[in-house]
Order: C-alpha cells, then sequence, then structure tokens
C-alpha cells in the first residue's frame, strides 16, 4: 500500500466537507438519472416466454406472481456448466433476502438461466439461497434480451451486449431486465449489463467506502479474487 497523506482532525473535517458536498451533488444527479430512467417508454413483450420453475411451466407473466412489477437477473449459467458463474454468484449473495422487501413494493425478484431446473436447484441449494429460480433454457428469453450467444455469433461478432456490437467474450453473460404489467399485458421497461450492475452489489458498494477500495488494480483482471462463498 502506498503511502497515503495523514491531516489533523480538523484539516479532515475540511476535506470530508467538501467531498460531502460533492457525494450530494453525485446523489441529486442520480436522482434525476432515475426520473430518466422511469421515463423511459416501454416495449410490448409479445412473445409467449415460457420457464421452468418450483411451481412448473410458467409464462412471462406468471412469473410476476400477482405483482404489477417484475426483476429478472440473468444469470450465467450455461446449460452443461458444473456450476455457477463465480461473478453471478456473488451478486447472487447480495440479492439474495431482498425479494421479501421487493415484494411490499409490488416488486417480485428472480432469476433465470439457461441450465436445466434440476441443476439450478442443486446449486441453490448449496449455495443457501433462498431466491425464485427459474430455467429460461427452452426459450428464446436470454437470446432476445442478449444475454447468450451462439458460438456463430461470437465467432463473427455479429451480437450486441450492452447495447454495443460484441463486447462480452462468453456464451453467457449477466443482466438485469425489468417489466411491468398493465391491464394484463406485459412490458419491457428497462434492462442493464456490465458495468451497470455494480449498484445491485452491497459488498461491493461497502468496499468503495474502505481506504483501499476494492483493490483489483494488480490483478489479472478485476475479479481475479473472487470464489463461490464455499471456496474459500
Amino acid at each position: 500500500m502506498t503511502a497515503h497523506p495523514v491531516a489533523t482532525r480538523e484539516d479532515w473535517l475540511e476535506a470530508r466537507r467538501a467531498l460531502l458536498a460533492a457525494e450530494k451533488a453525485h446523489t441529486k444527479e442520480r436522482d434525476a438519472l432515475a426520473e430518466q430512467r422511469r421515463a423511459l417508454p416501454w416495449v410490448h413483450v409479445e412473445k409467449p416466454y415460457e420457464f421452468d420453475g418450483p411451481d412448473g411451466r410458467e409464462t412471462l407473466s406468471d412469473l410476476f406472481a400477482g405483482r404489477s412489477q417484475l426483476a429478472v437477473y440473468h444469470f450465467m449459467y450455461g446449460k452443461d456448466w458444473e456450476a455457477g458463474c463465480p461473478s453471478c454468484s456473488y451478486w447472487a449473495d447480495n440479492l439474495n433476502g431482498v425479494q421479501d422487501h421487493l415484494a411490499h413494493r409490488d416488486t417480485t425478484l428472480v432469476l433465470a438461466s439457461t441450465a436445466p431446473l434440476a441443476t439450478l436447484d442443486v446449486y441453490k441449494a448449496r449455495m443457501g439461497w433462498s431466491l425464485k429460480w427459474v430455467s429460461s433454457g427452452a426459450s428464446d428469453f436470454n437470446a432476445d434480451f442478449g444475454v447468450t450467444f451462439t458460438p456463430e455469433q461470437l465467432e463473427s461478432k455479429e451480437f450486441h451486449y450492452n447495447y454495443k456490437p460484441g463486447g462480452f467474450g462468453g456464451p453467457e453473460a449477466p443482466g438485469l431486465s425489468m417489466f411491468i404489467k398493465q391491464d394484463g399485458q406485459v412490458y419491457h421497461s428497462y434492462s442493464t449489463y456490465g458495468r451497470g450492475l455494480d449498484h445491485f452489489n452491497g459488498a461491493y458498494q461497502l468496499l468503495d467506502l474502505t481506504a483501499k477500495g476494492r483493490d483489483e488494480g494488480d490483478l489479472s483482471f478485476t475479479m481475479a479474487w473472487l470464489k463461490r462463498h464455499d471456496e474459500y
């Protein structure tokens, strides 16, 4: 760790108050951005997507579970993978438990992956999660929402991730998609990918407040340190 400035309490408070002003400005900017996000137009979801879940075969509409809003975390778990993605597992650790609170704000949260339901159930039990997890492998859901790619697409780079050509090096990618139901119809309202997922990882948000931050600068890639929580 490199040498860092050390100050008196009075000098620290002066610097902290200056930073607080910048933090408050950032909060206001974030609130304004959230308003722009909510103002996005919706897209009517017409394709009859189906999923395999703990309640049997379900449509996208069924996943709302009687609520008007649905959040789907696109969890990287391919059909023939031996285990779920470590980074998606990290995110799921941070999401697990919030579904009970979201339900009281008219929102249902589920995980969706292309792996078979039986495979997902085994991994879910291993991780100790209570989140609802469904298999989207029987439909085009993952492909249509830009998180599953064919070998041909990867070879030719004729695919989009995070709203730009290419941008991901594997057949499965992470993301979060939001849907809303109105008058019995389902609409897609928002999706985010890549660094847009950072906000939903409480562990990273805490690390960002520490003196060392995420401390990933010297690694071969940013998340090289990460393991599934039962592998440390």
